[in-house]
């Protein structure tokens, strides 16, 4: 997943498909388990897979992405081995309802409308 710049890259260019209308799903350590946000550009925030898709698109980051919050460990030491473990049993669920909900409202955002989408997604109350 470090190394995902050069498959995106790849499958835009061979499918004519402009950054823009790029949507990637990653794991964000910033939201809790069982919260999926939209967001559209912005930087990488340490995740390797996503400075590498900037990287190959030649520094832009105007694409939109899909956060699935997995939580954080608590200490920046313990990162690289706590996103490598799986998640609980209860994390799993909330992390699974999180992509259901998103995958919910990705017809819209096919539609044209981000910003509905991303909205409509952002009002949901996550499962505790």
């Amino acid at each position: 997943m470090n190394r995902c710049g050069q498959s995106v890259s790849s499958l835009a260019k061979y499918y004519k498909i402009p950054l823009e209308r790029i949507l990637v799903v990653h794991d964000e350590l910033d939201l809790p388990p069982g919260v999926a946000r939209f967001k559209k550009g912005g930087g990488h925030g340490g995740h390797n897979g996503l400075r590498d898709i900037i990287k190959a698109f030649g520094g832009n980051k105007e694409f939109m992405r899909l956060r699935i919050g997995i939580g954080h460990p608590g200490q920046s030491d313990q990162v690289a081995d706590f996103v490598l473990d799986d998640p609980s049993r209860r994390e799993r669920e909330l992390i699974l309802d999180a992509i259901d909900e998103a995958v919910d409202v990705i017809p819209l955002m096919l539609d044209g409308f981000f910003e509905k989408a991303m909205n409509s997604l952002h009002s949901k109350k996550p499962a505790v």
